[in-house]
């Protein structure tokens, strides 16, 4: 029986380890090209190139080393993304630029064929098994001018823009949506200006909160009253609540709390000798306070004998 239970066990976390790189796989999308580059991005070299982004849409790291590129539907294993790069893991949403400029020799990200501004454009991403293709995108014939690149309108999205020179930029390795103002930071200005609404909601907010602690802190304080002086009546064998309250059974005056403090203080800082760690603290029947009284402090004058 144990064995069963053992490779069934096997069996669901093989199943779902597969199915978790299966989607990984279908996670990654071309987000965006730019084929005739002038003036714009540079590779590690300083050479302006042709590149090719691909965005990663899980909320997982994803690793690319094995999957294909190509610019070829015949040949799907065109260019395979070497293995041992730690820079082929994608973050999660993040991105990863490949330059088609022809000379994989250059390292991992130098891809093995080049685009063509002239013609189309046919660009693909297939998982490590060369067979199973991840996305595909073709860029019409003289779609993209200098510096101009052919985008998707949000990263990952289904919709397709072509960027720069238009009022749109270009952004290799970055989101393709950029904001650059914060719309609730300007409807905020806009409704209240002058500030006086923030100030008014942050006062609010503190004193609530300090009510609140206040109510909490109460609360918390009865109960713990009413704890201990329930365990008081049960050591003392008190069943009335009246007969409690006389002999005021759970208000332990404050010259007990302050014998305790004294003699936590001096056991921590070692004021006397090493003692056992065993607190006793004895009640003096009397109708006056030991701690002012002065009789204590007195001595009886010494008889001289003869």
């Amino acid at each position: 029986m144990n064995k069963k239970c053992l490779g069934l066990l096997l069996v669901l976390l093989v199943t779902s380890t597969a199915g978790m790189f299966a989607q990984r796989a279908t996670s990654l999308r071309i987000n965006e090209v730019l084929i005739t580059n002038e003036t714009n991005f540079q590779d590690d070299y300083g050479v302006h190139s042709p590149w090719i982004e691909i965005f990663n849409t899980s909320y997982a790291s994803v690793d690319l080393k094995g999957c294909f590129l190509t610019n070829d539907k015949n040949n799907p294993k065109k260019y395979p993304i070497p293995k041992g790069d730690v820079l082929t893991l994608i973050s999660p949403r993040q991105h990863a630029l490949f330059w088609a400029d022809d000379k994989p020799q250059r390292g991992t990200f130098h891809i093995n064929f080049t685009l063509d501004p002239t013609v189309d454009n046919y660009i693909a991403l297939y998982d490590s098994n060369g067979e199973t293709l991840i996305d595909e995108v073709t860029i019409p014939a003289n779609t993209l001018g200098v510096d101009q690149s052919y985008a998707r309108v949000t990263d990952g999205g289904d919709e397709w823009e072509v960027r720069g020179n238009n009022g749109k930029y270009v952004t290799p390795s970055t989101n393709n949506v950029t904001l650059d103002k914060n719309e609730k930071i300007e409807k905020f200005k806009e409704h209240d200006a002058s500030g006086v609404g923030m100030s008014i909601t942050a006062m609010s907010v503190v004193f609530v909160a300090l009510i609140l602690l206040y109510i909490c802190f109460k609360i918390v304080g009865n109960v713990s009253m009413r704890l201990m002086r329930k365990k008081e009546m049960e050591a003392k064998g008190v069943t009335s609540i009246t007969e409690a309250k006389d002999k005021k059974l759970g208000r332990t005056s404050g010259e007990v709390f302050a014998a305790i403090a004294m003699a936590l203080h001096e056991m921590q800082n070692d004021v006397h000798d090493v003692e056992e760690t065993v607190l006793t603290i004895s009640k003096v029947k009397r109708t006056y306070s030991p701690w002012s009284s002065k009789i204590y402090t007195l001595r009886q004058t010494p008889i001289r004998k003869r």
